[in-house]
């Protein structure tokens, strides 16, 4: 997806709350503890001494026209939207994170190409170092657009095993194999086996429950994706509910789109009230139509869309 707007800034305390996040993520895939663990740099040890003499110097390693063959950029001209001169800085300064922390190889997705080929060619113009540049295709949502929180097609890495497994089993049939080889760490000769199976007409949601297992068996334990086979299966094909439903208290009557907001089961008040009109939200089954619903604790199970469920005490 290209970016059609420029970046909202964030004070440092949002960067460094996110940065707390990435790193529990990351630590997933990466060592953070072993006496050889990967270490975390911010690159305000470097640019907060530039002095603005520094930064002009730095600017000089490029053109306009450079700049201006980025796709984004590219877009926007033809779609007469503005581009501010600040978001020229931003692969400039990130190309010389890589100058500054002496890299060899620098890893991002395809759509930081264009910054680490910048890092590439300051590398060779300042330190006459030669750089290597390894990009990965992006992963896709579950509905094939940008992965993002906004449009709730995500799949977190430290989401829970139940629901990483049904967030698994949502996704369109034509992502299968790109999740088979971008989120597993199964043998190629296997995915060209799913993939075979596929074209020979196979059934996609059996291949897609072998995807979501093999998922939750990287993310959390073989013990956890069986688990949480069983649990979609009693709600999706015997729609039961699952074994163990989180429970969340709340003292006297209370609006039901607070309390699902306050649980953390959905994001927004806007989201629940948009679920409600949409007929996505159920209090002991029964469908709830209105969106002042207060309801009080007595054990009642609020289920929202198909797989995130509450109860209430």
């Amino acid at each position: 997806m290209i970016r059609q707007t420029a970046r909202q800034p964030m004070t440092r305390e949002q960067v460094l709350g996110s940065a707390k996040t990435y790193k529990d993520q990351a630590s997933k895939f990466i060592d953070f503890d072993s006496k050889n663990a990967a270490e975390i740099r911010y690159n305000s040890e470097w640019l907060d001494k530039m002095t603005f003499k520094e930064v002009i110097e730095l600017a000089a390693n490029f053109t306009v026209q450079q700049m201006l063959e980025r796709d984004m950029f590219e877009r926007r001209i033809a779609e007469e939207k503005p581009i501010h001169l600040h978001e020229f800085l931003y692969p400039l300064m990130q190309g010389y994170d890589a100058v500054a922390l002496e890299a060899d190889v620098q890893i991002g997705g395809t759509d930081q190409t264009f910054n680490m080929l910048a890092g590439r060619q300051l590398n060779r113009q300042l330190k006459n170092k030669t750089m290597v540049v390894i990009t990965t295709p992006l992963l896709e949502g579950t509905d094939g657009r940008k992965m993002s929180k906004s449009y709730n097609n995500y799949i977190g890495v430290s989401d829970e095993p139940f629901d990483m497994f049904g967030k698994v089993m949502s996704m369109k049939d034509e992502l299968i194999i790109t999740y088979l080889i971008l989120a597993t760490d199964l043998p190629a000769d296997q995915i060209r086996k799913y993939e075979k199976d596929l074209e020979q007409g196979a059934n996609p949601r059996d291949i897609k429950a072998k995807l979501a297992h093999q998922i939750v068996k990287e993310m959390h334990n073989e013990d956890e994706a069986k688990k949480a086979a069983e649990e979609f299966d009693k709600v999706f094909k015997e729609k039961g509910k699952p074994t163990d439903i989180p429970e969340f208290k709340i003292e006297g009557k209370r609006k039901l789109v607070d309390v699902l907001v306050e649980a953390g089961v959905v994001n927004s008040k806007n989201e629940v009230r948009r679920l409600i009109v949409q007929g996505g939200v159920k209090v002991d089954d029964k469908v709830v139509e209105d969106i002042d619903l207060e309801i009080e604790p007595k054990g009642q199970v609020v289920q929202v869309g198909k797989r995130r469920f509450l109860k209430l005490i």
